[in-house]
């Protein structure tokens, strides 16, 4: 795949054909997803498929009935309520995602990306064999009958739905704001600086590229809730403990802004998640890496707040960045067990 030709072509997908899609590729293509993903630790979570016309029907039953019975729902036209059972139903394929909420925010969050990552991944995969998705986490749909339908269990987190079909017509492209305005850079001492280090081994101007490339994710109106603080130098790198003695060349945070709608702060959090896979995959073709971590110490304010986290901000994951990975000759991990049942 071109990575970078599929991410910044991509789009959400609202109109589809009545053309079915082979459950088979599905499989393929979900499987080929978690594969790409790689972080550390094993994520848990699992997808449900509705693909056969009972399921699809179940389920929007399931997603409408919140929507009937709310004072707004009302006063919708019957015919109205029909027209969109009748959109979703004619969609050939969804697919609903679950991630397991333990009680450990770490754990928790790293679940919750993983499913988010692989999500980006079946679209971008997706795409590339002409397939179009929306990605639909619309609170009015998720009833109690629709987290009974999908067999929500406690300790589970409810991700979103991939609505996916073939397509006659691609959406027109919206722009999306350059990464080298949402960039801050700490070089040495800890301070921020504009200019670019000297001991850095991979440049600025490289990482920028490979982000103005990612920063085509997913975002539900196009919030952008990103910013980037990229990390170099022993003075700066040297101020975290995990990596003290043995630090990485350079560090990128990518931090996420944090609103007071929970719906709100989920979807943007699950669009910064899907940036960072962006970002992973459009290095494969670089000769440095890019390796996710999850630290501990992201959930310390006191350290967050050396590299400039603001209030109402969080660290979503940190890149370590550099030209020769330690990792690249370590036993290759086992396939990824897809957990995957039919509606």
């Amino acid at each position: 795949m071109n990575y970078s030709q599929t991410i910044r072509e991509r789009r959400t997908i609202r109109r589809f054909n009545p053309t079915p899609v082979d459950p088979d590729m599905v499989v393929s293509l979900l499987t080929d997803a978690a594969t790409l993903y790689e972080a550390e630790g094993t994520p848990r979570w699992r997808c449900l498929y509705a693909g056969s016309a009972e399921s699809r029907q179940r389920l929007v039953e399931s997603m409408i009935a919140k929507m009937k019975e709310s004072k707004f729902g009302k006063l919708i036209p019957a015919k109205m309520i029909n027209y969109f059972i009748k959109q979703i139903t004619d969609i050939p394929s969804h697919l609903i995602f679950i991630a397991e909420s333990v009680s450990d925010q770490r754990q928790r969050d790293e679940n919750y990306a993983a499913v988010c990552s692989i999500m980006q991944n079946f679209l971008l995969l997706g795409w590339e064999h002409g397939l179009g998705a929306l990605w639909d986490t619309d609170p009015m749909l998720q009833s109690e009958s629709f987290l009974a339908e999908i067999g929500l269990q406690e300790g589970e987190r409810f991700a979103g739905i991939l609505h996916v079909g073939y397509f006659d017509k691609v959406p027109r492209a919206r722009r999306r704001t350059p990464a080298e305005q949402k960039w801050t850079s700490i070089v040495g001492d800890g301070q921020p600086d504009e200019k670019q280090s000297n001991n850095a081994r991979i440049s600025e101007q490289s990482i920028l590229e490979v982000l103005n490339d990612a920063v085509w994710a997913p975002n539900d109106g196009l919030r952008e809730p990103w910013r980037f603080i990229y990390v170099t130098g022993s003075g700066a790198v040297g101020k975290l403990p995990v990596l003290q003695g043995n630090p990485s060349p350079a560090l990128l945070l990518v931090v996420a802004k944090e609103e007071a709608d929970s719906h709100k702060e989920e979807e943007d959090y699950a669009a910064v998640c899907c940036l960072i896979q962006n970002f992973q995959l459009l290095v494969k073709s670089k000769p440095w890496y890019a390796r996710r971590t999850v630290p501990e110490w992201i959930y310390d304010q006191d350290h967050c707040k050396l590299f400039g986290i603001r209030p109402l901000e969080r660290i979503v994951a940190v890149l370590e960045l550099g030209e020769d990975d330690p990792f690249s000759q370590s036993a290759p991990s086992a396939p990824p067990l897809l957990n995957l049942t039919h509606l």
